[in-house]
């Protein structure tokens, strides 16, 4: 599995990597490059990733950039038409407990180029 973002540093271990263990009960699994239509889509569903924290150390999120996301969220998502692209190779098989990976495939891009990825 490969490095999904280090700016910002995403991940529940804050490593760049969508690592996952019995602590994270997010199941921050899924690698994704964000979009302005997931971003309102998860902050009408009380998770606003946007809106800068600094209390938190945390930025707030734009569309294009990479982010480890909960797989139920991105499923919750995919089911409502609003998933955004995955990284294949930076998302943790793990995902693969709550997303099909035959979704994650309709939706996987490159890591580099952020276009279609090869079947």
């Amino acid at each position: 599995m490969g490095t999904c973002c280090s700016a910002p540093v995403t991940g529940f271990f804050r490593n760049g990597r969508c690592d996952t263990n019995d602590e994270d009960a997010g199941l921050h699994a899924v690698c994704a490059i964000l979009t302005e239509e997931f971003l309102e889509f998860t902050k009408s569903r009380g998770n606003d990733l946007s809106t800068p924290r600094p209390e938190f150390g945390f930025a707030g999120l734009k569309a294009g950039q990479k982010w480890c996301l909960c797989a139920a969220r991105w499923q919750e998502a995919f089911e409502a038409g609003f998933a955004p692209p995955v990284v294949l190779e930076a998302t943790h098989e793990a995902a693969l407990r709550v997303c099909p990976l035959d979704a994650l495939k309709r939706h996987a891009v490159l890591s580099d180029e952020g276009g279609p990825a090869s079947a």
